[in-house]
């Protein structure tokens, strides 16, 4: 199984647009995708109309019980998705009180990592949509991929927050003594506006090659697709953003072929 986790420590960035559209495309090729919501704001899980809130597991019950956890109940944790050959790992607000709660203990850093594995021959790919606040959570996801997608909103706070996101990086490879491979992708860029041009332009000076060559347009369409609980590739498959997806996919499956 392939990993891939989505991450800033910035919010409204489009991780989640990331995560369900390319997530969408891998489902549309026929591969077996799993999502993965580490957020409490569980904007991924509702993307599709579930309300976690009433829901008898989420991935806080991994953690709850990460010394007992079987194959099977984990199984039983997963919800499907209206999208052929995509489940969805959802999340709860709970998660929230999680650093707080169990955010001492020990064996905390692996538990979605170890859950993943049980998951091995069920997906071809898991997509990890995290939240904006270094944490448990994120120090989970981190760690059980790949690959780390870092969207970026080509204005210039966002760039500030990149800056965060970089040196947590950097930081947790050092202490972890692991290379983290990653991706950062220009989002919502308006080619209309200077400060995206000026954004994209500083990206590129900082970040070079760690930076994708090319951009994800800002796109009503994403936003209609979230409305009718669809991935963007089924509800719009010839946008512009879907067409930009789809580029990115192909480069970063070939960067770790």
């Amino acid at each position: 199984m392939i990993v891939w986790t989505v991450a800033n420590q910035k919010g409204g960035v489009g991780k989640t647009t990331t995560t369900v559209t390319l997530g969408g495309i891998l489902a549309e090729r026929g591969k077996r995708v799993l999502l993965i919501d580490t957020d409490p704001h569980a904007s991924l899980t509702y993307y599709f109309g579930i309300d976690s809130e009433e829901l008898d597991n989420s991935v806080f019950d991994l953690f709850v019980k990460r010394n007992s956890m079987n194959k099977e109940q984990l199984l039983q944790m997963l919800c499907p998705t209206s999208i052929d050959n995509m489940d969805i790992l959802p999340a709860t607000m709970a998660l929230a009180t999680l650093d707080r709660r169990m955010g001492n203990q020990g064996g905390m850093g692996l538990v979605l990592k170890k859950a993943i594995n049980m998951l091995e021959d069920e997906y071809d790919y898991a997509l990890i949509d995290c939240p904006p606040v270094l944490g448990v959570l994120m120090v989970n996801a981190l760690a059980a991929c790949e690959r780390i997608l870092v969207p970026v909103q080509t204005e210039f706070l966002a760039l500030k927050g990149l800056e965060r996101m970089m040196r947590t990086l950097f930081l947790m490879a050092k202490s972890q003594k692991k290379h983290y491979k990653y991706t950062i992708v220009p989002t919502m860029f308006d080619k209309r506006t200077r400060a995206s041009l000026e954004a994209y332009k500083e990206l590129k000076k900082v970040y070079g090659d760690d930076v994708w060559s090319s951009v994800i347009p800002v796109d009503t369409k994403f936003r209609d697709a979230s409305l009718e609980q669809l991935v963007p590739s089924m509800y719009a498959p010839k946008s512009r953003g879907v067409f930009a997806y789809n580029s990115l996919l192909t480069f970063v499956s070939e960067l770790d072929d």
